[in-house]
């Protein structure tokens, strides 16, 4: 499969055809089923799809976090230029301190309960930042009692307030990329959205490469630069998020837009997507959404949904594609 981007350069992640599996035969599952997905430097991307459909194991990937058990069978994945693959131990753990970072769903849980918040502010990067820059860090997130933050204990802060703890120890130190897994799932609707507009804002204002996994697509489109669309461990759709949102092209996005609240219309019940995401074993030698999706062609011969695996098409020059009737069903919308 050819590359998504010929900018290589510019790439904060470049994956290509990346396979990941654990467990050891014959109870062998396949977490990733050939990602290629290339995030230049800077943009804002939001990685969307169901429970289990793979997204957080890219994110995981990324910083060669996979549980125990979890190993790369073929493929790719540089994360600013390197080989994440060839990264020595001690070497990727510097990295995971001082040029990408995580931001995960439970900030409470995230926080170390025996340290005060100050001290972990403080000790996020080498060296050690100082008591005035921990201040900064945390004034700059938007916690204007700074020093009173600096001095609490994790079991004191809101939801909110943690989050913004441990975005400015994402933040601290001018990391290249930051993997916000699920990061506004465990907060109230009235700070979703604030916590988002500072993810952006620190992204914007350092030049830092922001992946967003989420199920939330409503801020996907407000907040994305580009949309990645994961279903059964590959990326079935990935390109501008306007052109995404306002005419998707994939019928598992259509499928996942026509489910999200907030485009339903007055009186109007939420679709739902029939059937579960596949637990694949091997790689899957179809079109992994055809069971679930309602235009899918069977018996049809060499494009045929239930016999065939998609490979990548473009739509345009980066909108990028999984299917083999997205011709016919922009010309059947037409």
């Amino acid at each position: 499969m050819t590359p998504v981007n010929n900018a290589a350069d510019n790439l904060a992640l470049n994956i290509q055809d990346l396979v990941l599996e654990f467990g050891h035969p014959p109870e062998v599952v396949r977490a990733l089923d050939g990602v290629t997905l290339a995030v230049p430097g800077g943009t804002i991307l939001g990685i969307v799809g169901e429970s289990g459909s793979g997204k957080s194991t890219i994110g995981f990937a990324a910083g060669r976090l996979m549980p125990d058990g979890v190993r790369p069978k073929s493929g790719e994945l540089t994360l600013l230029g390197r080989s994440v693959w060839d990264i020595e131990v001690e070497d990727m753990q510097e990295i995971r301190q001082q040029e990408l970072r995580y931001v995960f769903q439970d900030p409470i849980a995230t926080l170390d309960p025996t340290k005060r918040i100050g001290w972990q502010v403080k000790n996020a990067v080498n060296p050690p930042l100082s008591d005035e820059d921990v201040v900064n860090s945390l004034q700059s997130v938007g916690l204007t009692d700074a020093s009173r933050v600096a001095a609490a204990w994790p079991h004191e802060l809101s939801g909110g307030m943690a989050q913004r703890v441990v975005i400015a120890m994402a933040t601290v130190g001018d990391p290249k990329v930051i993997i916000a897994d699920e990061a506004t799932s465990a907060l109230d609707a009235s700070v979703i959205t604030r916590v988002l507009e500072l993810l952006r804002d620190q992204s914007r204002k350092r030049n830092i490469t922001l992946l967003l996994l989420s199920h939330n697509l409503n801020a996907m489109k407000r907040f994305c630069d580009r949309i990645a669309v994961v279903y059964a461990g590959r990326v079935v759709e990935h390109g501008p998020t306007q052109e995404v949102f306002n005419a998707p092209a994939h019928p598992y996005t259509q499928a996942l837009l026509a489910a999200s609240a907030g485009h339903e219309k007055p009186g109007e019940m939420l679709h739902t997507i029939p059937g579960i995401p596949p637990a694949l074993q091997g790689a899957s030698k179809k079109c992994a959404f055809e069971p679930r999706c309602r235009f899918a062609l069977r018996n049809s011969g060499e494009k045929s949904c239930d016999r065939t695996r998609p490979e990548q098409d473009n739509i345009t020059e980066d909108w990028h594609i999984l299917c083999h009737r997205w011709r016919d069903l922009q010309q059947e919308s037409n």
